[in-house]
């Protein structure tokens, strides 16, 4: 059965468990969101699922590709505007020099956007995190952090790449260069400071424990990316009374 079939059937499954009625994801004209969006109308026909649009801000061409997408794999759209909304939340709040704090609310505003279409339709929302952005922390915690179902979750980077082709994902989004548009000229990598591809040949080296090939810098920066970020791959500590 092709990896392809497998996500699928586990999509159903879970959907299944659940008794919810379909599925509700991100479309942001990146190839994640894509490769979620084809799945899930594998999984359970384009009847039950929603495409949200969520331009927050963006490039125009975010949304015109998200839509090819959309078309592509006949998934219904709901588009919400959140640029109001961060603009309000950005005034009442207290200024910040720290760039992240206010890009970051780019993603949570998102993340309630779909929490809401969830709800409404009885759907399940969709992540598109991947296995390599989740074990160095590249999300937002409570932002695209937040979801039901990541069926992307096992695949590395470089693998969503090769499934979004088996699956026909527009070329055009697959070879889009990555990233989350928190402000402009932000990419992935330029973020991360590393390829994907060098990401990732080092995530499998050190979950092999096969280190040995691997730049000592490169090893030490990608092993402290994945310490210091393990508290969003957590449930939050809780405190537990003593027993007497």
């Amino acid at each position: 059965m092709s990896l392809q079939q497998q996500i699928a059937d586990w999509l159903a499954q879970r959907l299944a468990m659940t008794r919810a009625s379909g599925f509700v994801f991100g479309l942001s004209g990146g190839v994640d969101s894509a490769t979620t969006a084809a799945l899930a109308v594998r999984a359970v026909g384009s009847t039950a699922v929603l495409g949200a649009i969520l331009p927050c801000h963006s490039a125009p061409i975010d949304a015109r590709l998200a839509q090819r997408v959309a078309d592509a794999f006949d998934v219904p759209t709901v588009t919400v505007n959140l640029d109001d909304g961060f603009d309000a939340l950005i005034a009442s709040l207290p200024p910040s020099d720290h760039r992240l704090a206010a890009a970051n609310i780019k993603p949570r505003l998102r993340m309630t956007a779909l929490y809401y279409l969830a709800q409404t339709n009885h759907y399940l929302v969709l992540g598109s995190g991947n296995r390599t952005e989740l074990m160095v922390g590249y999300f937002t915690k409570y932002g695209d952090g937040g979801a039901d179902l990541l069926p992307l979750g096992d695949l590395y980077k470089t693998e969503v790449w090769e499934l979004a082709r088996d699956l026909g994902v527009p070329e055009a989004v697959v070879e889009r260069t990555p990233s989350g548009g928190l402000w402009p000229g932000q990419t992935d990598e330029g973020e991360l400071g590393i390829t994907y591809p060098e990401l990732d040949r080092v995530l499998k080296a050190i979950a092999s424990q096969e280190t040995s090939d691997v730049d000592p810098v490169t090893l030490k920066k990608v092993e402290t990316m994945i310490a210091s970020s393990a508290h969003k791959r957590a449930m939050p500590p809780t405190f537990k009374r003593p027993q007497h």
